[in-house]
């Protein structure tokens, strides 16, 4: 005869084991209460209940606080290496509040992101975390005065209707274009990101907003759109970008997966890079130090910004108004892609 599966441990129980109150024993194993109660008891109901086997019931806390403990993440790009330090910063503060996280990836594709939206409202999460807008994003339309508050984050739309995160890209793109400048180019070209994402325009602005400071004629300055932020569209841009501008010196590429997209074409071109063409890309992702040549590039600090959007969105949940948007000030960092013409 089979043994009959034990009863699950209760609050009660863990309350009676350690000889506190019932109201002491949830507090403690709350990580957003847990500060309620000194901290060696706190230790002492935690051991309890981990040595008991305790495990929450998440359907009935969320019954009784109305309360999911959820929180939704939409990427625009699962593949992408951006987004891995982002989301472990955006766990790390939402994990000591007691809140788990389900990651979604839109996949630059609108219809996908209504239904990701309408289905992690269904599931009530208790709050989203956004990095897949558009600059005129219907889509944010629909879900803003909704229930669960939103952060968006490393995009932003054009009307600034929820608070972001951001990285200054203007003032990024500008120190790519004044280190090219230092190094002697003053043919320097640019590969856009889409322009209907905040990135890509912002970007290019900053291109531009540099080249005209630092004197760069409008011909000795040409820009080529991407239609992705991508390897292949890279690729393409560039093989346009080169055929139109046969003295290019140097190219400012809007992210670091378009400039492998140039370096893919240097290769099939014959292109030696810097010594023929110099090129700078924009994120630091990882493993860019040991592409070759290894990429100059723009870092933003990617954990940073999940640390923040998390810490904004923990404070709206909690009904504190957040208004305006968080610049993330980037850096430059000079590898081996980078010399003077």
């Amino acid at each position: 005869m089979s043994a009959q599966p034990k009863s699950p441990v209760t609050l009660k129980d863990v309350a009676i084991a350690t000889g506190v109150h019932f109201s002491t024993v949830s507090r403690a194993l709350n990580p957003a209460t847990r500060t309620l109660v000194k901290p060696q008891i706190a230790a002492r109901i935690v051991e309890t209940a981990r040595s008991l086997g305790y495990r929450p019931n998440s359907l009935a806390s969320s019954l009784r606080t109305k309360r999911s403990g959820v929180v939704g993440v939409v990427v625009p790009d699962m593949a992408s290496l951006l987004f891995p330090p982002i989301l472990e910063g955006i766990e790390h503060n939402l994990l000591k509040e007691g809140y788990m996280t389900i990651v979604a990836n839109s996949a630059n594709d609108p219809e996908r992101h209504r239904r990701i939206l309408a289905g992690m409202m269904e599931r009530q999460v208790d709050g989203l975390i956004i990095a897949s807008a558009t600059l005129r994003d219907p889509i944010l339309d629909e879900w803003l005065q909704g229930p669960a508050p939103i952060v968006l984050m490393n995009r932003t739309d054009e009307f600034g209707r929820a608070p972001a995160v951001l990285s200054d890209d203007i003032r990024g793109i500008g120190l790519a274009v004044r280190h090219l400048t230092g190094l002697g180019h003053r043919h320097i070209g640019h590969i856009a990101g889409p322009a209907s994402l905040s990135t890509g325009a912002a970007r290019l602005n900053g291109f531009l907003l540099a080249c005209a400071e630092l004197s760069i004629p409008e011909a000795k300055r040409p820009v080529v759109t991407a239609e992705s932020f991508s390897r292949e569209e890279g690729r393409k841009a560039c093989i346009t970008l080169l055929a139109q501008n046969p003295g290019l010196t140097a190219i400012v590429a809007a992210n670091d997966m378009i400039a492998l997209g140039c370096y893919d074409v240097f290769a099939q071109q014959g292109i030696v890079c810097p010594r023929d063409v110099s090129i700078t890309g924009y994120n630091d992702s990882p493993f860019m130090d040991v592409v070759s040549p290894p990429l100059s590039t723009v870092r933003i600090h990617q954990r940073d910004m999940g640390l923040e959007a998390s810490r904004i969105l923990l404070a709206r949940i909690a009904g504190e108004d957040m208004p305006g948007d968080i610049l993330l000030r980037p850096q430059f960092i000079a590898r081996q892609s980078t010399a003077a013409p």
